[in-house]
């Protein structure tokens, strides 16, 4: 029975005025939800009701517990006969609706753990009635989702106690049951996914132990029913617990999970979309392939077996569609991550970057590396600049892969890409590193300008922060992989690398002019007195082969002799 049919169930006149008063103070606007979905609430909204003191609170409490101990009594001794224990259903569900205006009061919270409230509610969540453990779930999320961080001190501890009490299981078991069908318990997922959420931002190591919950999301995802916030929502957390730990990336792809998210993908690639939301699941699909892929060869594998490399290539081709910029973006981002070295060079990435090859991906991938904009054209205009910048990373971080670990024939076809056409990838790759050089050298000027600042105020700069911000605001990871493929393609011969390339048969290939010559002529051009760029390439890879192995550095160094 829903809500409306109980609140409508009029046994004598005073339940009728209790429930009257419930749905008048239930959904006032308090709620600041992080997203506004179509889940619409059963209940009116009216005006806040004046600020608890402590015995108030008690006093509801007290209300809280008599109807719950009442109602229990009832369901126990009238099994057999709904219509007697309805009406004490009815003042449970008030009373619960009379425990919302403590979510605005977080000072109180500690009195609902004294008094021990968080069991009694925690009990709900099993409780026969959906309707009533969904105002459970409802008022938690209200208690949980606080806009001002001033008061997260005062909520710390009833998290806490949630946590104790093992409410992420509880809820997803509760999930399990609701029928999305039914608007009230659609709401009651989504709240739920929300409580969940709040309690992964308080404490990320919950995600360590989530394999129920990601269990119930995949299969939320892969649901058969038309497209809702829900389904937005359940693929967000899943991205969250999937980039917070190892074992959950491995367990998604021992439950089938890779699959799931490339036909989820395909399927959107046969139907475009049509809204931003379903714009955001497919970018989340996205993050969940990419944080599954990355440094862990069990889920390449099964995403290589699964077909994905082949999925993700033909994404790539794909530029009429409404959301092609989106789903071009989502699978070269794919790409990188499949084709990103774990700990060391394996079979399976080695059979990714030839695969790659042989399907034709060059032809997909080097019109990108010529002119990113052709897959940011969905982005806004704040933002082309960021996405641009990815786009270049993503492209010289695939090249440098498939130079690295494909086979010898493979190699040549990578490599031959840059005698096609006069040259022009070539070119564009010595285009990109001036660009990045630039960056990084106006960056390094303002480092030196903060640390002379804080030299003059006894103060010291942290070297690993100094780094790490180089790396990445000051563009020095990009720029070492485009030093990087600049040795690399410089080490090989014209002669050696000239070959039929199936690619593109109609381009036609250059070898008048010597890959490295063009390079080296394009930087001395560029040279000025402060910059020799030659050097400069030699000093930036020498760096970065210091933070290497072994065995990477020597390669590394051998480069920049050859060089």
């Amino acid at each position: 029975m829903d809500v409306e049919e109980l609140l409508n169930y009029k046994p004598k006149a005073s339940i009728d005025e209790s429930t009257n008063k419930s749905a008048e103070r239930t959904d006032d606007g308090k709620r600041a939800k992080k997203r506004k979905l179509d889940l619409n609430t059963s209940v009116d909204s009216a005006d806040a009701p004046p600020p608890l003191d402590e015995a108030g609170l008690k006093r509801l409490v007290l209300q809280f517990e008599r109807r719950l101990l009442k109602n229990q009594e009832f369901r126990i001794k009238f099994a057999d006969d709904p219509t007697k224990f309805m009406e004490t259903e009815i003042e449970l569900f008030a009373a619960i609706e009379e425990l919302h205006c403590i979510s605005t009061q977080p000072e109180l919270f500690h009195t609902l753990i004294e008094l021990k409230v968080v069991s009694s509610l925690m009990g709900l969540l099993s409780h026969e009635n959906s309707d009533i453990s969904c105002a459970v779930v409802r008022f938690l999320h209200e208690l949980t989702d606080l806009d001002d961080n001033s008061d997260y001190d005062k909520v710390a501890p009833l998290l806490n106690v949630l946590i104790q009490n093992q409410i992420i299981a509880q809820l997803v078991a509760n999930m399990g049951r609701l029928d999305e069908s039914s608007k009230e318990e659609s709401e009651g997922v989504y709240n739920s996914l929300a409580i969940i959420e709040n309690l992964l931002d308080f404490r990320p190591k919950l995600a360590e132990d989530c394999q129920s919950l990601i269990t119930w999301l995949l299969g939320r995802i892969k649901a058969k029913i038309p497209f809702d916030g829900n389904k937005l929502y359940a693929c967000e957390v899943l991205a969250i617990l999937l980039q917070s730990s190892e074992d959950n990336r491995k367990f998604l792809g021992s439950i089938g999970g890779i699959d799931v998210l490339l036909q989820q993908i395909a399927y959107i690639k046969r139907h475009d979309v049509s809204s931003s939301e379903e714009k955001e699941y497919l970018e989340n699909l996205f993050d969940c392939l990419c944080s599954s892929l990355l440094l862990c060869s069990t889920n390449r594998k099964l995403f290589y077996e699964g077909e994905g490399i082949e999925l993700m290539n033909l994404i790539l081709k794909e530029r009429k569609k409404e959301a092609s910029g989106v789903m071009r973006m989502g699978a070269i981002k794919v790409i990188n991550h499949l084709l990103n070295e774990d700990k060391g060079k394996d079979s399976i990435l080695e059979e990714c970057c030839n695969k790659f090859i042989e399907i034709y991906g060059l032809s997909s991938l080097f019109p990108i590396f010529l002119k990113p904009k052709i897959i940011t054209a969905g982005e806004k205009k704040k933002e082309t600049s960021f996405a641009i910048d990815d786009v270049e990373e993503h492209c010289c971080s695939i090249i440098l892969a498939l130079l690295k670990h494909s086979k010898p024939e493979a190699k040549k076809r990578v490599l031959s890409k840059f005698l096609e056409n006069n040259l022009e990838k070539t070119e564009r790759l010595v285009e990109l590193h001036f660009k990045y050089a630039e960056r990084l050298l106006k960056y390094d000027a303002l480092i030196h300008k903060e640390k002379a600042i804080k030299a003059a105020n006894d103060e010291e700069m942290d070297d690993e922060e100094i780094f790490l911000s180089r790396l990445t605001q000051g563009g020095l990871y990009v720029l070492q992989l485009i030093d990087h493929i600049i040795l690399t393609v410089c080490k090989h011969r014209d002669t050696e690398i000239a070959t039929n390339s199936q690619d593109q048969p109609s381009s036609s290939s250059s070898t008048g002019s010597s890959i490295k010559s063009k390079i080296v002529k394009l930087l001395n051009i560029h040279a000025s007195s402060t910059v020799n760029h030659q050097r400069f390439i030699r000093n930036i890879m020498g760096e970065m082969a210091e933070e290497k192995d072994e065995s990477e550095r020597e390669r590394i160094f051998k480069l920049i002799e050859e060089f």
